[in-house]
């Protein structure tokens, strides 16, 4: 269950990452430039593609029951997250799901997290 939280917490978190970065504002607060319109798009579309991975992500981790309320407390927990690191810190904002998601896959591989080993 924890292997499941934690993986659909990274999803969470990756998907309003994306759906953040994918407004002009923030992407420029980021990397002190502008981004394309492409590239808007695709990080808009990265967005919801990684919140809609983490729903069964999370149904999977606590069942049909609880699944979709521990999706909506993930997404309000990541995006409330992001919200105090973006102004402070918004290179680990975005550097954080990419060690976290290694940290994860390390840990799961050498089975030191409790979950289901590769």
């Amino acid at each position: 269950m924890l292997s499941g939280f934690t993986a659909g917490l990274l999803l969470a978190y990756t998907g309003m990452l994306g759906l953040c970065l994918g407004l002009e504002r923030h992407y420029r607060q980021v990397w002190q430039r502008a981004p394309s319109l492409w590239l808007r798009r695709t990080l808009r579309a990265a967005g919801w593609l990684a919140l809609g991975l983490a729903f069964p992500v999370c149904v999977q981790a606590w069942g049909v029951a609880m699944g979709p309320v521990g999706w909506f407390g993930l997404v309000s927990l990541t995006g409330f997250v992001l919200v105090l690191l973006l102004p402070h810190a918004p290179r680990l904002a975005v550097w954080l799901p990419a060690a976290g998601g290694v940290l994860w896959v390390l840990l799961l591989g050498a089975g030191l997290w409790p979950g289901e080993p590769f």
